[in-house]
Order: structure tokens, then sequence, then C-alpha cells
């Protein structure tokens, strides 16, 4: 699996776009300057490392995403399990439910998960 990581800012800006998409650059330009004070230079920037990451795709002055917002989530977790875990996911959540307790819903909600792909 390629590994994506993004800091807190490039997460921020991401967000943005996933919540206008498709947005033209010369709008998200705007809305990176009012929500995240940055220059126009900034926003192209960090929007062509994140097109170089294989997030998002800038075609014709138009910003949409290679990867929903989802699918990152998605993509993350599962590094997350496989760096911490070893890809263990019944080692993730033992070591979940060690410190949190999960309520009847949430392990209703897990059975049906671990049936539907089993």
């Amino acid at each position: 699996m390629t590994e994506i990581r993004l800091g807190e800012v490039e997460m921020k800006f991401a967000s943005l776009i996933w919540e206008k998409e498709p947005i033209a650059s010369g709008e998200l330009v705007k809305l990176c300057e009012k929500e995240l004070n940055w220059k126009k230079s900034t926003t192209y920037t960090c929007l062509k490392r994140l097109c170089e990451k294989g997030i998002f795709q800038n075609e014709d002055g138009i910003v949409t995403s290679f990867l929903s917002q989802e699918e990152f989530v998605a993509k993350q977790s599962e590094q997350f399990v496989e760096d911490t875990f070893k890809g263990s996911l019944p080692g993730f959540l033992a070591a979940f439910c060690s410190r949190k307790k999960l309520s009847k819903d949430e392990v209703e909600a897990l059975k049906r998960i671990i049936e539907e792909n089993e």
C-alpha cells in the first residue's frame, strides 16, 4: 500500500477541497485566503504537493479528488494498524477496548461489519 501522510495544515487544506469539490482553482485561492489566511502562491504550492501525492488533480483549472475523504481516511487507518499493530486488527481492537468499553450498539455494529466481510 502506498503510504500518504499529511500534516495538520495539509489536512485542513484537503478538507476544504473535499467539502467544495469540484472547485475552480481561483475559487480555491479565495477560499484559502479567507479560511487559512494564505496567499495565492501558498495555495498553489500546497495543491501541487497534494496532486503529486495522488490525492487531487487540477485539470483545466478545476480541482477534484482522486481519493475521496473516506478512501483517504481508510488508507490512513489501515496504515496505522499496519505500523502500530503489525497489521493485526484484533490487536488494535484489544488495545482500544482495554481503555474504552464498547456500548451494545457498537458491539452489534462491529458484528455486522464482520459478518458482511467474512
